[in-house]
This record gives structure tokens, C-alpha cells and sequence, in this order.
């Protein structure tokens, strides 16, 4: 989750909410990624989608069931359903998403024993810290907006 955390730093730095993921296969990092839809003008990529598909171009295949998949803010649904289209073994999340969580905030797409893959999930990994950084980029973000008005 550090490794998380240190792209969740990325993000911050370039104006993005910052939120960061890596991916890994027998404990060795294979992929990561930070938000970027502002600076990509696109609206799915987000951190957790980043970093899927720079695993999926690593090993060659749109599967990635041996891989794990460690992001600071619990996934939203568009992530969680890419998540179990790529077959993850495993995702393990930092902070509580209470507006947008697809892992059990708003709802659990993870839970949901009809679809065909199963992953599973972690929440609360370094939760504070990774919470912390959320707070900190949007105390900023109100502070500037505040001064400028």
C-alpha cells in the first residue's frame, strides 16, 4: 500500500485527486498508475484502470488472475467491474469511499455470487494514511478556492 500511497502522491502533484494503485504477481510490482482523467481528458482513467491495463500490457493478456491489485481509495463501479473482467485474485483497499464504493460503502459489486469470477476483497489497509491524503488535497483545494474568490 505504500507503493499505493507513493503514487497517490503523483496524482496530487499533477492536480489530480490523488489516488494511485499497483498491481502485483507473486509479490513483485508488474504495474501501477495514479488518476489522471483531468490531464488525459478521460473520464475512466482512473488509478485502478491505469494500472490494470499497464498489467495487461506487461504480461500480454487482458486476464490477470494471479495479481493483486493494492489502491488507496476503495474502487468505484466502473473499476470494480474492470477488476473482475481481468480476474484478480485479490484487491485490496485503503479508505472508505461513502459517496462512490463499489466494495461495500454504496454497494458491493465483489458480493454479488451470480457473476462468474469471484475476487477477493480487503478494505482498511493503511486506511488512515491513505484517508489523510484525501483529506489533506481537498482541505487545500477549498483553502485556494476560498483565497481566490
Amino acid at each position: 500500500m505504500q507503493l499505493a500511497l507513493a503514487q497517490a502522491a503523483l496524482a496530487s502533484a499533477a492536480g489530480e485527486v490523488p489516488v494511485g494503485a499497483v498491481v502485483l504477481r507473486d509479490g513483485v510490482v508488474i504495474a501501477h498508475g495514479h488518476n489522471a482523467p483531468i490531464g488525459q481528458h478521460d473520464p475512466s482513467a482512473h488509478a485502478e484502470m491505469q494500472a490494470l491495463r499497464a498489467a495487461a500490457q506487461s504480461l500480454g493478456n487482458y486476464r490477470l488472475p494471479e495479481c493483486e491489485l493494492f489502491v488507496t481509495l476503495e474502487p468505484c463501479a466502473m473499476c470494480a467491474g474492470a477488476m473482475l473482467h481481468s480476474r484478480l485474485k485479490r484487491v485490496v483497499f485503503g479508505a472508505s469511499d461513502p459517496k462512490t464504493g463499489a466494495a461495500g460503502s454504496v454497494i458491493n459489486l465483489f458480493a454479488q455470487s451470480q457473476l462468474n469470477h469471484q475476487t477477493q476483497v480487503q478494505g482498511g489497509v493503511l486506511m488512515q494514511e491513505c484517508a489523510a491524503v484525501l483529506q489533506g488535497f481537498f482541505k487545500l483545494r477549498r483553502t485556494q478556492k476560498i483565497s481566490s474568490q
